[in-house]
C-alpha cells in the first residue's frame, strides 16, 4: 500500500498505517481504495465524486489523442502518396 501527502508517497507496510493516517497521509490500500485521515481537508465523498471525474476526464483525452493521432497518421499516408 502506499501512503501519500505533499506530493511525497511512500510504500508502507499494514502495520505502519495507522501512524501514517495520524500524521496527516492518505493511504491507498492495494485494492485501489483510499483512507483518508481525520484531519482531511476534503471530505470523502467530495473526493470520490472528483476522483471519478478525473479519471472520466483522463479517458475523454486519451480518446482525444489518439483520434488525433489517427488523423496525422491519415495525414502523413496522403502526404507519402503523393
Amino acid at each position: 500500500m502506499k501512503a501519500s501527502k505533499d506530493n511525497k508517497v511512500y510504500t508502507i507496510t499494514e502495520a505502519e498505517k495507522a501512524a501514517y493516517l495520524d500524521r496527516g497521509y492518505a493511504v491507498m490500500l492495494d485494492d485501489g481504495t483510499v483512507e483518508v485521515p481525520a484531519s482531511a481537508t476534503v471530505p470523502e465523498a467530495e473526493y470520490r465524486r472528483l476522483a471519478a471525474e478525473n479519471a472520466s476526464l483522463k479517458a475523454k483525452l486519451r480518446k482525444a489523442q489518439a483520434e488525433k493521432d489517427a488523423e496525422l497518421r491519415k495525414a502523413q499516408a496522403e502526404k507519402d502518396g503523393k
